[in-house]
């Protein structure tokens, strides 16, 4: 993964509660075996009309927000089965930060294994970017590294994560990179653990 230090970018919002991994990411989509490629399904059933066309009332099919990538939402989001593609299809349609008053507890672990940040804040704080977001342009810095977001009209407020998720994502490291920073303290126990069976046979 790339690392996550800081990340100015414009932000949309998408003032829905209980916005479920099957909107996010519709099952029919679920057959492909790559992660990406699911950026063009993203929230499909809104996206596109049932005769295929662009729903041009949808939040992200408006002009002034394409390009978006900040995603504020509203309580409970990503809840529902714990497919790992609703990050996937976020991520690859340009979205690295998720912001929300709550997330489903799987979701947003799934975004933080998959580089994107999920940051819970304050519900009038999100009442305030949802507002803000609705007058393009609008754009919001965050900074991981001082686990801040503001934008240029004085805004600024912080959050919490959690340092294991903190470290992961500042240095970029998924779990398996995670693993290999361990590799010389693994290899230095399965020598001990050969030595010790040689003995013992």
């Amino acid at each position: 993964m790339s690392s996550f230090k800081e990340w100015t970018g414009k932000a949309v919002g998408m003032d829905r509660t209980n916005v479920d991994t099957d909107q996010i990411i519709p099952k029919q989509f679920l057959k492909r075996i790559e992660k990406t490629g699911f950026g063009e399904f993203l929230f499909f059933d809104w996206r596109f009309n049932p005769n295929g066309e662009l729903n041009e009332h949808f939040e992200l099919n408006q002009p002034e927000n394409d390009g978006a990538s900040i995603l504020i939402a509203n309580e409970n989001f990503g809840c529902g089965s714990s497919r790992e593609h609703a990050p996937w299809a976020l991520q690859d349609y340009g979205f690295k930060v998720l912001i929300a008053p709550s997330f489903a507890d799987i979701f947003r672990q799934n975004c933080l294994k998959n580089g994107i940040l999920p940051i819970v804040l304050k519900e009038n704080e999100v009442t305030y970017l949802l507002k803000q977001a609705g007058e393009q342009p609008y754009e919001l810095t965050v900074s991981l590294e001082t686990k801040s977001v503001s934008d240029k009209n004085g805004f600024e407020t912080t959050f919490d994560i959690h340092p294991y998720w903190y470290n992961m994502l500042l240095n970029g490291w998924d779990e398996i990179e995670l693993t290999l920073q361990l590799e010389d303290s693994i290899e230095a126990y399965e020598e001990n653990q050969s030595q010790k069976r040689e003995r013992i046979g």
